[in-house]
C-alpha cells in the first residue's frame, strides 16, 4: 500500500499515459487520413508505399530505434533542425519518445482506417457528390461516421500499442526517471535492480490498462456482428 502512495511509482505511469494520448491523437488523424486517401486512390508505387508504412509492425524494435536514432540525431538534417527550433535536441528527451510512440503505433490506426473506408459502399458517397456536396464534407459528415467502428477500434488498439511501446523508446528516448522513464522501461531497470515488488506492481497496472482496452475493442466487434 505504501508503493501506491510513492511519487516515484505513479511517475511512469502518468507518463506513459501521457505519452500514449498524445502519440494517439497523432496517430488517430494522421492513420485515419492516410487510410482514407489509400482506400480510395490507386497509383504505381502504392504497394511499396504501403509496406513501408506497415514495417515498424514487423521490425525489431532495436531496429526502428536506431532509424529513429539516424533520422532525429544531431548530425542529420531534420535532427538540426529540430534542435534549432526547440533549442535542444529531440533525442533522449520526452518528445522522443512521444515520437517513437507514434512511429509504432501508427500502423494499427492506418490498417483499421483504410479497411473500414474500403468497407463504405462507394455509391453513397457519389450519390452526395451529385447532390453537390465536397470531398471534405463528404470525409467528414459521411465517409469518418459509416467507418466509425473500425476507426475506434483502430485508435484504441494504438493506443494500447503506444502505452505497451518499450524497445524504440528505451534506444531513441532513453530511460530518465521523471522525464523519458515509462512504464515499460521502468518495469526493465526494476527487474534489472532486483526491485520485484515495483516489477510487479507496474506489470499489473499496465496489464489492467491493457486488458481494458481490449475488452473495449472485444465489445464493439460483438455488437458489430
Amino acid at each position: 500500500m505504501d508503493l501506491l502512495l510513492n511519487k516515484e511509482f505513479w511517475t511512469p505511469v502518468w507518463l506513459s499515459i501521457k505519452t500514449a494520448a498524445i502519440a494517439g491523437m497523432i496517430v488517430i488523424v494522421s492513420g485515419t487520413i492516410a487510410g482514407r486517401l489509400l482506400s480510395r486512390k490507386n497509383f504505381r508505387g502504392k504497394v511499396l508505399l504501403e509496406t513501408f508504412l506497415l514495417l515498424p509492425m514487423v521490425l525489431p524494435p532495436t531496429v526502428v530505434g536506431f532509424f529513429l536514432i539516424v533520422i532525429f540525431g544531431k548530425n542529420s538534417p531534420v535532427g538540426q533542425f529540430l534542435e534549432w527550433l526547440f533549442q535542444q535536441p529531440v533525442i533522449f528527451t520526452w518528445y522522443a519518445a512521444v515520437i517513437a510512440a507514434v512511429v509504432v503505433a501508427f500502423p494499427l490506426m492506418y490498417q483499421s482506417a483504410k479497411a473500414g473506408f474500403e468497407a463504405i459502399d462507394k455509391d453513397i458517397e457519389d450519390a452526395a457528390r451529385i447532390d453537390g456536396a465536397s470531398e471534405w464534407r463528404i470525409f467528414l459528415y459521411i465517409s469518418i461516421p459509416l467507418a466509425s467502428k473500425s476507426l475506434i477500434s483502430g485508435s484504441i488498439l494504438s493506443f494500447a500499442r503506444a502505452l505497451g511501446e518499450f524497445g524504440a523508446t528505451l534506444m531513441f528516448a532513453g530511460n530518465i526517471p521523471g522525464e523519458t522513464q515509462t512504464i515499460p522501461t521502468a518495469i526493465y531497470i526494476a527487474i534489472e535492480s532486483g526491485n520485484m515488488a515495483w516489477a510487479w506492481m507496474w506489470c499489473i497496472s499496465i496489464f489492467l490498462l491493457s486488458f481494458a482496452l481490449l475488452l473495449v475493442v472485444q465489445l464493439k466487434n460483438k455488437r458489430r456482428l
